[in-house]
């Protein structure tokens, strides 16, 4: 099917965010009226999208309560949660799962978790106290979770509160919960180092927290032991996942933490480009070209019209020094194909 004249259920989600499709009559929209900054939308099976100002909420209900991956940005939390609550009524979040430890994406787990309960029996309830159940399981990766207890650069550290209750440090760590497996797939060394993709493998829904995002180049911190080829292997990772419907798009759909839903066309469209750009740097790396001069050459001039920046926190010439340094041979890791 020709991807200029479909019009998949991403693209009708996409719209609807952004206030396009409507059903109402042409003469009844004479007086719009601002959308609200919280939103959701069902994607498929259990899992809806709820959209917030500063990121993507994921969130999974069925007759065992609720899953939230990621909690947005602490002032937004009471938003997100009264969504959850109107989408969800009277059922309990049982487990919030965070994509990484970026305070936009965990920053309402201290009130959303507050909100919830954890289901706790046998001999873990003598250990655990009396209190541990008045609050959801929140669940990261060990490098995540390190990363929330400690101050970072332009960001404090979070309060104990809102700290994850379980952590793992393996490739991958599984749950059934409403009826289906879930997934966290650790995604090293990609947008920081603590990132994971959360696979609910019955719905067929991936939420990929940052290591995709489709409103911008990708977004990987040096720092936090982000990088390029991570970055690459992580879209790699999701493709691998990913089934279309037969001839069609749809089928697997790709929630990215900024920015609209997706499907394999659109990941393998945002992977091949960022696999252009990594050559491109490498190339110009092995040259021996300074910085200066790689940007001079604006080696992604060809897509900074859709993804590019001149203003903001993510401009496009701080995307390019971030891949050349990413990319320079003391600091690359092993590149994916």
């Amino acid at each position: 099917m020709s991807r200029r004249f479909s019009f998949s259920v991403a693209t009708a989600l996409t719209l609807a965010l952004v206030g396009v499709v409507s059903t109402a009559p042409a003469a009844r929209q004479a007086s719009p009226v601002a959308a609200p900054d919280v939103q959701s939308y069902h994607v498929q099976g259990n899992v809806w999208l709820v959209h917030t100002p500063s990121s993507n909420v994921v969130v999974q209900i069925g007759e065992g309560g609720v899953l939230v991956v990621d909690s947005a940005a602490a002032t937004t939390a009471d938003k997100v949660l009264a969504e959850i609550n109107r989408l969800a009524p009277g059922k309990t979040i049982r487990y919030i799962v965070n994509t990484h430890a970026h305070a936009d994406h965990v920053g309402g787990n201290a009130k959303i978790a507050a909100a919830g309960r954890s289901i706790i029996a046998g001999n873990f309830v003598g250990q655990a106290g009396a209190g541990a159940a008045n609050a959801a399981k929140v669940w990261a990766h060990e490098n995540a979770s390190a990363r929330m207890r400690s101050e970072r650069e332009g960001e404090p550290a979070l309060p104990s509160i809102a700290w994850p209750t379980d952590t793992f440090f393996t490739a991958r760590n599984d749950v059934y919960f409403n009826g289906e497996a879930v997934q966290m797939l650790h995604q090293p060394n990609a947008h920081t180092d603590g990132d994971i993709l959360v696979y609910f493998r019955k719905s067929d829904v991936i939420a990929a927290g940052d290591v995709y995002i489709n409103t911008t180049f990708p977004v990987f911190n040096l720092q936090e032991g982000g990088s390029y080829n991570g970055i690459v292997a992580a879209l790699n990772r999701i493709i691998e996942l990913t089934v279309p419907k037969d001839k069609q798009e749809g089928g697997t759909y790709v929630i990215p933490g900024h920015g609209r839903v997706a499907d394999e066309a659109d990941l393998v469209e945002y992977r091949d480009m960022n696999t252009i750009i990594r050559d491109r740097v490498e190339d110009a790396v092995r040259k021996k070209m300074t910085l200066e001069q790689v940007k001079a050459a604006r080696l992604v001039k060809d897509y900074e019209g859709r993804y590019g920046a001149m203003q903001g926190s993510w401009t496009t010439d701080k995307f390019v020094e971030a891949v050349y340094r990413s990319l320079t041979p003391a600091q690359a890791p092993a590149r994916s194909r």
